[in-house]
């Protein structure tokens, strides 16, 4: 089930790339980075194998996966920013966050968001979501942006350099294939357990304070 998935995965990455070049990259980060987990680790490192065939620059693919991590992460941002805080009145107690945690997510961007932004964005599955809380906290926009592409930088550089060097030995160690996909389902896999972990988490957390507030 899982393979057939990455497969299915990896074969529209490599189509939207094959076909729209660099606007292809930027449209497929730009969905990574709306909250939606298309893996960069699958776009980025493709992207560095048509770098090896001649297709892209290196250095120009990194700016155009920067730039649509900027532009998908907008769309989040504006989603946090002006829902954050009805949403989270309205609906946070379906979802398992209270006004507390809203409260503290914002003194938290007020006093580390550039720094939070930059290094959320050189970490696995972190960087997928990190504008919504950026939003939330209303975090001034261009710092925002800023700090997102000065960040989404090295980590698009870093696969695409993964994926033009593997693309020199793809073909000729057999390993390699079996390694990518490997990677690609440990990514799909702490996905799905930091969603698990965050409900669990949650859920016990609001059992404890049903508790204490008991008589």
């Amino acid at each position: 089930m899982l393979e057939k998935l990455l497969a299915e995965l990896f074969a529209f990455c490599v189509a939207v790339e094959s076909a729209g070049g660099y606007p292809g990259v930027l449209l497929l980060m730009a969905i990574e980075s709306a909250c939606i987990p298309l893996p960069s680790e699958v776009i980025m490192p493709f992207a560095g194998y048509l770098v090896y065939t001649g297709r892209f620059n290196l250095y120009a693919v990194a700016a155009v996966g920067a730039l649509g991590c900027n532009a998908g992460s907008f769309v989040a941002y504006l989603i946090g920013y002006y829902g954050g805080r009805p949403l989270v009145a309205r609906y946070g107690s379906y979802v398992l966050v209270s006004r507390r945690e809203l409260e503290h997510t914002e003194r938290f961007f007020s006093r580390h968001g550039s720094a939070t932004v930059f290094i959320s964005r050189m970490l696995p599955v972190v960087r997928t979501f990190i504008a919504l809380p950026a939003g939330v906290a209303r975090m001034p926009q261009g710092r925002f942006h800023l700090y997102t592409f000065l960040g989404s930088f090295p980590w698009c550089l870093g696969l695409a350099w993964l994926g033009m060097k593997l693309g020199e030995r793809w073909d000729k160690d057999p390993r390699l294939k079996t390694w990518f996909h490997r990677f690609d389902a440990a990514i799909v896999i702490i996905i799905v357990a930091l969603g698990i972990w965050f409900v669990w988490s949650r859920w016990r957390q609001r059992i404890r304070a049903s508790d204490v507030a008991q008589p």
